[in-house]
């Protein structure tokens, strides 16, 4: 959302406290969750501004840390999937555990491999 953009990428806290209300204003009543949300914790968030716009970027900046977790995941999931073809017999406790990943990682975890 371009309007949230404002909010962390502006040159000041008072600049970026008067992109929240603009925020607010326009989206608030359509998602009041997330304003209401960022509103509470804003005295957290907002300690990025002590710092220069260049630091802050690198804090706010996670594509590149994201991309790194995906491609950690697709491996570890081809590893187990790998892994599972060698198993000749299963751990005592596997479909318990395999219930704790379908809570834990819901709508990640693959129900096919029950």
């Amino acid at each position: 959302m371009a309007d949230l953009k404002c909010v962390y990428k502006a040159e000041t806290l008072e600049g970026a406290e008067t992109a929240l209300d603009a925020l607010d204003e326009k989206w608030g009543v359509k998602y009041p969750v997330v304003i209401k949300s960022w509103r509470r914790k804003w005295a957290n968030l907002s300690v990025c501004f002590k710092y220069p716009p260049d630091i802050r970027r690198v804090i706010y900046t996670t594509s590149a840390i994201e991309a790194v977790h995906r491609q950690f995941r697709k491996l570890l999931y081809l590893v187990l999937q790998n892994a599972a073809k060698k198993w000749t017999m299963p751990s005592r406790t596997w479909k318990q555990a395999l219930n704790q990943f379908a809570i834990l990682f819901q709508g990640r975890f693959p129900f096919s491999i029950y």
